[in-house]
């Protein structure tokens, strides 16, 4: 398999760590039917390749987090990057996406009361070039589980 080029198992494993990145490479080796030196050796090579370019962690501290997604209008003339970059300054804004159709981009954010979410959704409303916001509340995440049918919800609990 040359170095550049991604096969079937490892856009496989790719998902699975997608899902769970802290699932051991034992259990990676039989899901994708592998031995456990081999998985490692891709893991590697896929950081090396700089498919994987960082690890990171998602943290819920049940009944104490309030996530919302904001979908966000610019102004007309307005360079929708710069404002992306200027809502990455924002606390609370974890991660912005541009995107396609009626608004320009979608920003995940996270608080710890309505109050802290206020704050936040000012400041992405007060950020130059910014028109308009939609503020929606998430009440619950579904996320897949390492293997298919496996699906389980986490819902979002105010305190």
């Amino acid at each position: 398999m040359r170095e550049s080029r991604l096969d079937e198992k490892d856009y496989k494993l790719l998902q699975l760590l997608r899902q769970n990145a802290r699932t051991p490479y034992s259990l990676l080796a039989r899901e994708l039917k592998l031995s456990e030196t081999a998985v490692r050796k891709r893991i590697a090579r896929l950081v090396r390749l700089g498919v994987i370019k960082r690890f990171t962690i998602e943290y819920e501290v049940a009944g104490k987090e309030i996530r919302a997604a904001v979908l966000v209008k610019t102004l007309p003339q307005t360079k929708v990057p710069q404002v992306s970059t200027s809502l990455l300054s924002i606390p609370g804004v974890e991660t912005v996406y541009e995107v396609t159709g009626e608004h320009d981009i979608l920003a995940l954010v996270s608080a710890t009361s309505i109050e802290e979410l206020n704050s936040c959704v000012d400041g992405i409303r007060s950020t130059e070039g910014v028109a308009s916001t939609n503020t929606m509340i998430i009440m619950r995440t579904w996320i897949p589980g390492p293997s298919v049918g496996r699906n389980r919800a986490r819902p979002n609990q105010s305190s």
